[in-house]
């Protein structure tokens, strides 16, 4: 099992920035390089005669970087993906609080 976990390590360490950062982009006079927020996990568990395993993974573009020319690169949020990302932080953030308060009232 420890050799199957090292082979998918090695396959998924080259991705590296090319993950996250798409190649850049012509557009008019501008150059847009796309950001995105990625991430994926690997499990696997069994016994001596059975074994199994799998992974997943998310990307979530979250902006892109902006080359206008005279101007400097600046970073254009993408708005609906962050605020489709905020809602489940905020939902747990929420829960989190009220159960702190109802410990604290007791």
């Amino acid at each position: 099992m420890a050799n199957i976990v090292s082979q998918i390590a090695d396959k998924v360490r080259p991705t590296g920035v090319s993950t996250n950062y798409g190649d850049p982009v012509e557009v008019g006079d501008q150059t847009i390089i796309p950001v995105s927020l990625g991430w994926f996990g690997f499990g696997g568990g069994g016994d001596d005669e059975n074994g199994g395993g799998g992974g997943g993974g998310a990307t979530v573009p979250v902006g892109a970087y902006v080359r206008r020319p005279g101007q400097d690169l600046e970073f254009e949020p993408n708005l609906i993906s962050l605020v489709a990302v905020s809602i489940p932080l905020v939902w747990v953030t929420g829960k989190a609080l009220s159960k702190v308060i109802r410990a604290l009232k007791k």
